[in-house]
């Protein structure tokens, strides 16, 4: 069972998976979720907003060994599978493979919360510090009765490090603009060292900051 930090192999595990498992699995961190309803009920739209923030970023990031590459599916694909540690449902479809990969996917919270979105892997880069895929990626966050919608929207790049020792690793860095219906606005920068910062302003202009770090770093 995975915690709240990104576990490649639970991601990755030993018997294989398919993109879209590999996805799924990667979105089992949803107990970042479960505060974000009584934030919601009790008017902490701010904290609410950013609750939902990490939960984004961590659902859409791994760190760890890269154990292999996940097996590639047929476009339409669809893979449900429950986080064993809270029962949420979560789902990915791939919508298209061409031109680019995009994927679609939702998380159905025993709360009557809905979480979903979507990221477009849009190809590839090579630097110096390894091989990036970027993927422009939207969320939304819906409260039970819709009391409450916050959104996400940016660009999160995955990268995978060569070793000259060990296993290659995986990592992943961008940023996120957020917002709710409440009035408050912000930005989750995610750092290569898998540390999330989030800065949130609300409608009367005050100001509140989060960090968390998903997962220890190998190198820079």
């Amino acid at each position: 069972m995975p915690d709240l930090a990104s576990n490649t192999r639970y991601e990755l595990p030993p018997e294989g998976i398919t993109l879209l498992g590999y996805v799924v699995r990667r979105m089992h961190k949803t107990a970042l979720l479960l505060p974000a309803r009584e934030l919601i009920e009790t008017r902490q739209f701010a904290e609410a907003l950013a609750q939902i923030a990490l939960y984004a970023a961590g659902a859409s990031a791994s760190f760890g060994p890269a154990y292999y590459q996940p097996e590639f599916n047929l476009a339409h694909d669809t893979i449900t599978e429950p986080d064993p540690a809270t029962g949420a449902v979560v789902t990915a479809t791939l919508e298209s493979r061409t031109p680019h990969y995009r994927i679609a996917y939702s998380v159905e919270l025993s709360d009557g919360g809905r979480f979903s979105g979507s990221e477009e892997i849009t190809g590839t880069t090579i630097s110096l510090r390894g091989l990036g895929m970027p993927a422009p990626s939207r969320f939304t966050y819906t409260a039970a009765g819709g009391v409450y919608t916050a959104k996400m929207a940016g660009l999160i790049t995955s990268e995978l490090v060569p070793a000259l020792i060990g296993r290659t690793w995986i990592r992943a860095h961008g940023s996120l603009d957020l917002q709710d219906d409440a009035g408050n606005k912000g930005t989750l920068n995610l750092s290569r060292k898998g540390e999330a910062q989030i800065s949130i302003t609300g409608p009367a202009g005050a100001t509140i900051a989060h960090h968390m770090q998903f997962a220890p770093q190998r190198g820079k």
